[in-house]
């Protein structure tokens, strides 16, 4: 429980709460720190005290920030447990573009609403949604939004084909 009305400033509060997880274990080596956004809604706190929980782990060496993907457990050569988040996200949208939950030359939710679905800052959706657009999945129309591509625009899947099994490859 925060005690907003006493010495110690919130943000160094959520800072040993996330230290006291870090020390037992609840959070590893590798693991991402609760995003900004995540902080603000699990502790009613400001963006701007949300930034200084992350700075406070950073000065405290307990972890670092990659802009756009996070801040995660350890120093900047701790392999991460997981992909970043806007690797994450990507994976996500493009398992729904494959599966016809966003059908081609449709377009798929706006950057805000993504934003507040994942919980995540506008440069880690556009990071996402750049994967995509590299990878074939999507394309954007300046103005209107980011559509999904059709089929024959995907990357080709690395399983292989009837064909190719008959084939021997």
């Amino acid at each position: 429980m925060l005690d907003r009305e006493g010495p110690v400033p919130v943000y160094k509060q959520i800072a040993e709460e996330l230290r006291r997880k870090i020390a037992e274990g609840e959070l590893s080596p590798g693991d991402a720190i609760p995003s900004e956004a995540e902080l603000e809604a699990e502790y009613n706190v400001a963006r701007m005290t949300a930034r200084r929980v992350a700075r406070e782990l950073r000065d405290q060496g307990l972890a670092y920030t990659i802009q756009g993907e996070g801040t995660f457990v350890g120093t900047p050569d701790t392999p991460r447990s997981e992909l970043p988040v806007y690797q994450q996200i990507a994976k996500l949208l493009s398992e729904k573009i494959r599966s016809g939950e966003f059908p081609a030359n449709r377009a798929l939710p706006s950057e805000k609403a993504l934003m507040a679905e994942h919980g995540v800052a506008k440069a880690t959706v556009r990071q996402a949604i750049a994967t995509l657009r590299k990878q074939g999945y999507v394309f954007t129309v300046p103005y209107r939004g980011t559509y999904a591509t059709a089929r024959e625009k995907w990357p080709k899947s690395k399983r292989s084909t009837p064909a190719s099994r008959q084939n021997g490859l």
